[in-house]
């Protein structure tokens, strides 16, 4: 019989329990989208295919889930700008990321009201990801703007403003369609006159 070093057997169980906590986090955002922020744990569980014991193990909270899957569908967005900068063309690479806002925005607007209930707020986690999500516009307009395909006095965040006020206006559960058309709307307003 083979003795398995004490250091093997811990890195296999943190990339078991790295799995477990991704699949956890997967799981939820589709729950919490799907049917609110007070969707059953005990679901998300059964989904994941986890016991309790592991759900409770990384987020001992509701809350501390909740604020897990915000922060992690921020670090994401911000993620897939440099992504779609490295491979696609400027004005793709910000209409793909300006598609994928829509899909932030749409969670947000579930997950949100949860958050704010927190003791506190949410402000310091609204506050960081206002920072990625900024930054990762302006970096995707800067491009677009360089390589001649959006006007240079575009403020970035006119593009995001405009599609979470299209989140903010709609009341049809088909708001998101709408906002999806209405990205290739700005990126054509966007173009430099010819």
């Amino acid at each position: 019989m083979v003795k398995k070093h004490p250091q093997t057997a811990r890195r296999k169980q943190r990339a078991d329990a790295q799995r477990n906590r991704a699949r956890i986090l997967e799981v939820a955002k589709d729950a919490f989208t799907r049917w609110g922020a007070n969707t059953s744990l005990d679901d998300v569980t059964k989904q994941a295919g986890i016991g309790a014991g592991t759900l409770y193990r990384h987020f001992p909270t509701r809350e501390a889930l909740l604020e897990e899957v915000y922060r992690t569908e921020v670090e994401r967005l911000a993620a897939a700008e440099q992504e779609f900068a490295r491979d696609m063309p400027p004005i793709e690479a910000l209409r793909a990321w300006m598609l994928l806002f829509v899909d932030y925005i749409e969670a947000k607007q579930i997950i949100a009201p949860a958050l704010n209930t927190l003791v506190g707020g949410p402000s310091k986690l609204f506050d960081a990801s206002g920072s990625l999500i900024k930054g990762a516009i302006h970096s995707l307009v800067a491009r677009a703007v360089e390589s001649g395909d959006i006007r240079s006095d575009l403020d970035p965040l006119d593009l995001l403003r405009a599609l979470v006020g299209v989140s903010h206006v709609a009341s049809s559960p088909d708001w998101a369609q709408s906002a999806k058309r209405l990205v290739t709307i700005l990126i054509l307003g966007s173009r430099p006159p010819a």
